[in-house]
């Protein structure tokens, strides 16, 4: 015997209903995926440039040490190095949005859409 019209109707729209609840979830675990995997790289890319950040530190002081005195007084190693930076600074800032902004941009773009 066939199942009346109205019981394949409903059985449709639970299938439906089904169907968009595992994608609602499928969704919700893909975009779990992604968040985690960018929040975890981003850890560990903060945790390196701490790290660099100290390395780089304790460099600068030595060499504003060595030039301070082949310059004769400490403080001017300092003064030199500080000036040297503020070049790069300028330098830096001139090309911020080719040298940062774009490839954070794309790096962040590839990660959510890999």
């Amino acid at each position: 015997m066939e199942k009346e019209p109205q019981s394949n109707i409903e059985s449709l729209f639970d299938r439906a209903g089904d169907y968009l609840e595992t994608r609602l979830d499928l969704w919700k675990l893909k975009a779990t995926k992604k968040s985690s995997d960018i929040i975890s790289t981003m850890a560990s890319r903060l945790v390196y440039i701490f790290i660099m950040l100290i390395f780089v530190m304790i460099v600068n002081i030595g060499i504003a040490l060595l030039l301070g005195e082949l310059l004769g007084k400490n403080y001017y190693g300092f003064f030199a190095l500080a000036g040297i930076y503020l070049i790069a600074g300028l330098i830096f800032k001139a090309n911020k949005a080719k040298w940062v902004k774009e490839p954070v941009a794309n790096s962040i773009i590839r990660q959510i859409y890999d």
